[in-house]
C-alpha cells in the first residue's frame, strides 16, 4: 500500500509558526503609543519583546538552531504574571520550534492550545486541525488520527481525508468496518460508472482478506482490472476464480483463452497447459498458437515442450487443409456442437464472421449439453472479432455459477478495457 505522508504540513507549520512575529512586532508598537481609541489593544511587554525579536529569532530558525530559540521562548515564558495574550504569542512561536525538533507530542499540545485560545482565524483553525490529525497518524495513535480527521470535514465540509480515515481504521485493525464502508462505496462508484481510486480499492480488498472475505476481496481485484488493468490483477482475479468451490474445471481453457489475450505474457507451464487442453478440444491452431507465443518469448526449452508444439504444428497445419470438409458433417449432425467447435476453430484461424455463423447455426440447431457454454463461445469469439457491441449483448446473457457466468463478466471487462491500459502497482497480499 502506498504511504501517507505529511511534509507539506510541516512547511504550512513553520510557515504560520514564524507568521507570529510580524503581528507581535506590531503590538510592541501599539503598547508604546497611546492609542485614541477607547478599547483595549492586547499587546507584548517591552521586556518580552526584545527576547522575541523577529530579526533575532528568524535568522536562528533559518540556521536550524532550535535549541537556541527555544531557549530564548523559555526566558519569555518565566517572566511573571503572563497575559494571556503573551502566553498565546509564545506558544505560537514555539509551534515551528516543537516541529523542527522533532517533538511530535509538544506540537500537538501547542496546535490544540493554538486553536483553543479562540485566537486563530478560520485558515488558520483548518491548517492546525490538520496539523493535529496528520501528527497523531504519524505517531501511529490512529484513534486520535480518526477524531481529528473527522473534525476536520465537519468544520470545513472538506472529505479528501476520507481515504486516510479509512487507513486509519485499518490500521487500527477495524477491518470490518473499513470493508463495510468501502464496500458501499464501490457499490455508488458501480453504479454511477465513476472509477475509485487504487488506493481505496487496495484498502478494500487487503480489508477484505484480513476478514477471510473472498467475495468482496475479488470484487475489490474486479473493479482493479475494470478500472486499472495490469498483468497482475489479471493474473490474481484468474486464480482465485479458479480456486472457487463452485468452479468448473471444464473452463479451464477459457480461462486461458481470457489470460492470454488479457496479459502481455504468461508462465511457460501455462502456455503449455493452454495448448494441451486446446488440443483434446479439437482445437489445434489456437494450441499452435499458444506454443508459438511461449517460442517468441523464449519459453520453450524442455523436450516436452518442444514435443507439444510439434504437436500443435502438425495437427494444426492438417486442421487447416481439412478444416472446410467437416462443415458439411457438421451441419448434418443431430446436434449443434460440431458447428460450435467448427465454427470456434475458423474464428481461432482469423475467419471471424464465418466462423461467428457457424457458432451461431450451432446454438440454432440446438441439442447442446450445454448451451449457455456455446453462448459464452459465441460471445468470445465476437470479442476476439472486434466486434464490441455485439460480444456485450451476448456475454450479457451467460449465466452461471460454475465459472461460466465469471467468465462472461471478465470478458467484458476486457472488451471495456479502457485504452491504453491505465497503469498501477501491484496489489498487495
Amino acid at each position: 500500500m502506498s504511504q501517507f505522508r505529511f511534509a507539506r504540513i510541516g512547511l504550512l507549520l513553520a510557515a504560520i509558526g514564524l507568521s507570529a512575529s510580524p503581528a507581535l512586532m506590531q503590538a510592541a508598537h501599539a503598547a508604546d503609543e497611546k492609542p485614541a481609541a477607547a478599547a483595549p489593544q492586547e499587546t507584548v511587554r517591552k521586556d518580552m519583546i526584545k527576547l522575541l525579536d523577529n530579526n533575532t529569532i528568524k535568522p536562528l530558525m533559518d540556521q536550524k538552531k532550535y535549541a537556541d530559540v527555544k531557549a530564548l521562548l523559555d526566558q519569555a515564558d518565566a517572566m511573571p504574571d503572563k497575559t494571556p495574550y503573551e502566553a498565546y504569542i509564545i506558544n505560537r512561536m514555539r509551534i515551528p520550534v516543537a516541529l523542527g525538533m522533532g517533538d511530535k507530542e509538544g506540537l500537538i499540545k501547542l496546535l490544540e492550545f493554538a486553536i483553543n485560545s479562540g485566537r486563530l482565524d478560520a485558515k488558520d483553525k483548518t491548517n492546525f486541525t490538520q496539523a493535529i490529525a496528520s501528527t497523531y497518524f504519524e505517531l501511529k495513535n490512529y484513534p486520535k488520527a480518526i477524531e481529528w480527521f473527522k473534525r476536520y470535514e465537519t468544520e470545513t465540509g472538506d472529505t479528501k481525508f476520507h481515504t486516510t480515515i479509512q487507513r486509519a481504521a485499518y490500521l487500527s485493525n477495524d477491518f470490518a468496518s473499513v470493508k463495510t464502508d468501502l464496500g458501499k462505496e464501490l457499490a455508488e462508484a458501480m453504479k454511477a460508472n465513476k472509477p475509485m481510486s487504487v488506493d481505496e480499492l487496495h484498502l478494500l480488498g487487503s480489508a477484505a482478506n484480513k476478514t477471510k472475505d473472498k467475495e468482496t476481496y475479488l470484487n475489490a481485484i474486479e473493479a482493479l482490472v475494470r478500472w486499472y488493468p495490469n498483468d497482475a490483477y489479471w493474473l490474481d482475479l484468474l486464480s482465485r476464480t479458479r480456486g472457487k468451490d463452485s468452479y468448473s474445471n471444464r473452463f479451464a481453457l477459457d480461462v486461458y483463452r481470457l489470460q492470454k489475450v488479457a496479459m502481455t505474457k504468461m508462465e511457460a507451464e501455462d502456455y503449455s497447459d493452454m495448448a494441451e487442453l486446446a488440443l483434446l478440444e479439437g482445437q489445434p491452431t489456437e494450441a499452435k498458437q499458444a506454443m508459438d507465443a511461449a517460442s517468441n518469448q523464449g519459453l520453450i526449452k524442455t523436450d516436452k515442450q518442444k514435443k507439444l508444439k510439434a504437436q500443435a504444428d502438425k495437427q494444426a497445419a492438417d486442421d487447416l487443409k481439412n478444416i472446410a470438409s467437416g462443415e458439411a458433417s457438421a451441419k448434418k449432425s443431430k446436434d449443434g456442437r460440431g458447428l460450435v467447435n467448427l465454427g470456434y476453430a475458423y474464428v481461432t484461424m482469423g475467419e471471424y464472421d464465418k466462423g461467428i455463423d457457424l457458432i451461431k447455426q450451432g446454438i440454432a440447431k440446438g441439442g447442446l449439453k450445454n448451451a449457455e457454454d456455446a453462448k459464452l463461445r459465441l460471445g468470445v469469439a465476437q470479442a476476439m472479432a472486434d466486434k464490441k457491441e455485439d460480444a456485450i449483448a451476448t456475454l450479457s446473457t451467460v449465466t452461471g455459477t460454475d465459472g461460466r457466468g465469471d467468465m462472461a463478466r471478465y470478458w467484458i471487462l476486457w472488451v471495456n478495457r479502457p485504452y491504453p491500459a491505465k497503469a498501477a502497482p501491484a496489489a498487495e497480499q
